[in-house]
């Protein structure tokens, strides 16, 4: 189930997209303002941002810029803004697309099927090469300083997903909902411990030290140096 961040301080229309997106399949998070957004975000694994653009604790396009630095999550404004100039504005600061209020909701079920799909084929080209650690992540293939490494196919899901949120913290309950209970099924917290320390001894050794640990918080990506 993909999961959608919604950020909106008009309660009635929050209600009801949500409702309407949940009725459609995917799970949403629904937040009234960019701070309540953000604590989301950091706690939760999100395939895509609906953010209005005037909010009580600012303006969409200073979340959507400082996302957008750290990670490639596809946004898309959903904001009464609608001169081309607000909208100029929305797409240099990052955004994927720009919807203007109101709107069809044929409309924006169509953008963000686009939205995410784009982004999955994105995932699915993805590659990764320090000149140590070589990953083609379409094709399921890592060579470690030019042998061949073997990866079962949830290494590879943690890679990608360590790789693409670069800097950022990544908890065990987003990895757990991300990779193993997007269907719902209940697997404990061991599991994501066992499988990082598995993917650490097949990819790296002691000049070349990928994922740090973040005490009581989660995992993190941090390049190949020591």
């Amino acid at each position: 189930m993909e999961k959608i961040l919604l950020i909106e301080d008009d309660k009635a229309l929050n209600m009801g997209l949500t409702y309407d997106l949940e009725a459609e399949n995917y799970k949403v998070y629904p937040a009234g303002c960019l701070a309540e957004g953000m604590e989301i975000l950091e706690a939760k694994q999100v395939d895509l941002i609906l953010l209005d653009v005037n909010l009580p604790d600012g303006e969409g396009y200073d979340f959507c810029r400082g996302v957008k630095a750290e990670t490639d999550i596809p946004i898309i404004f959903l904001t009464a803004r609608d001169m081309d100039e607000d909208e100029l504005k929305g797409f240099e600061c990052g955004a994927d697309d720009y919807i203007t209020k109101p709107f069809n909701m044929a409309v924006l079920h169509k953008r963000i099927q686009v939205a995410l799909r784009k982004n999955a084929a994105k995932d699915r080209d993805a590659r990764y090469n320090d000149g140590y650690l070589m990953i083609d992540f379409g094709q399921m293939v890592l060579k470690k300083d030019g042998r061949t490494l073997s990866l079962t196919p949830t290494e590879f899901k943690i890679l990608n997903l360590l790789i693409a949120n670069k800097g950022r913290v990544l908890t065990k309950q987003i990895l757990l909902e991300k990779i193993w209970d997007s269907e719902g099924n209940f697997v404990d917290e061991h599991v994501v411990a066992v499988n990082i320390n598995r993917l650490r001894r097949k990819i790296e050794d002691p000049d070349h030290l990928y994922i740090k640990t973040m005490y009581g918080m989660g995992y993190q990506w941090k390049g190949g140096g020591l």
